[in-house]
């Protein structure tokens, strides 16, 4: 079986699309196909981004020409974004943290109004998070506000490790509100947005009324999200190979 056969049979066994970080996780098992080189993920997104059969739908997400048609209306990109694809997209990118908070061993929470909601039309964001409910690390008022992030990692002291924030279409103060509740505490607070918002993030910061998180909020594009996700899938499968 030739590479780019492996990678077409890993997406028709996922629906007829993938991520990087699940391509990276089961091409490579891919039985009668061998991988000759020392760089096998560059390879996989070669073939991916080179190859006419596969298309670009998100940032990170690609997927078979030939099941464009039977693709989730919400997946596709159309001339006007709907409802049902701005759900979509937020919850791809909240499902993007969660695996990346998992392959880099933090307990990981999607927030209770959140958990139904689909990642990739086939698994509920409350099942990809290690936790159901939130670690009570501090006073009630505190761990309620927490509770409401769109993504929170916990390291093994039970404190939040990661606070992210996904903005696709919604007013950036919201998030940087709920980051204000948890200033008191040594966190990594982001805001995943889509690059053109930049400025957006940067002019709500200069508010007065944000002046405590200037310095200590970051700002992801989907793009960095990705990569990152990518990249952090690409060292589990080494770091699993040496555990065999």
């Amino acid at each position: 079986m030739k590479q780019y056969e492996a990678v077409i049979r890993v997406m028709e066994e996922n629906g007829g699309y993938a991520t990087f970080a699940h391509l990276n996780q089961h091409v490579l098992r891919v039985p009668g196909c061998e991988w000759k080189t020392r760089t096998p993920f560059a390879s996989i997104r070669r073939i991916v981004q080179e190859n006419p059969v596969f298309f670009r739908v998100k940032p990170g997400l690609w997927a078979l020409e030939s099941y464009r048609d039977r693709l989730p209306a919400e997946m596709l990109p159309g001339a006007r974004e709907t409802e049902e694809q701005r759900l979509f997209t937020h919850s791809y990118y909240q499902g993007l943290l969660v695996e990346v908070g998992n392959l880099r061993r933090f307990e990981t929470l999607i927030p209770a109004q959140d958990r139904n909601r689909t990642f990739l039309a086939n698994r509920r964001l409350g099942d990809l998070a290690s936790l159901a409910r939130i670690r009570p690390f501090t006073y009630d008022a505190v761990v309620a506000r927490a509770a409401t992030i769109d993504v929170v990692w916990f390291n093994g002291r039970g404190f939040p490790a990661g606070l992210f924030e996904v903005e696709h279409s919604t007013d950036m103060k919201n998030s940087l509100l709920k980051f204000i509740e948890l200033q008191d505490f040594r966190t990594d607070m982001t805001i995943v947005a889509d690059a053109v918002r930049k400025r957006q993030f940067e002019h709500a910061l200069e508010m007065t009324a944000f002046g405590a998180l200037r310095g200590r909020v970051r700002f992801w594009s989907y793009e960095q999200l990705a990569g990152l996700h990518t990249k952090t899938s690409e060292l589990a499968v080494v770091e699993q190979s040496l555990d065999r």
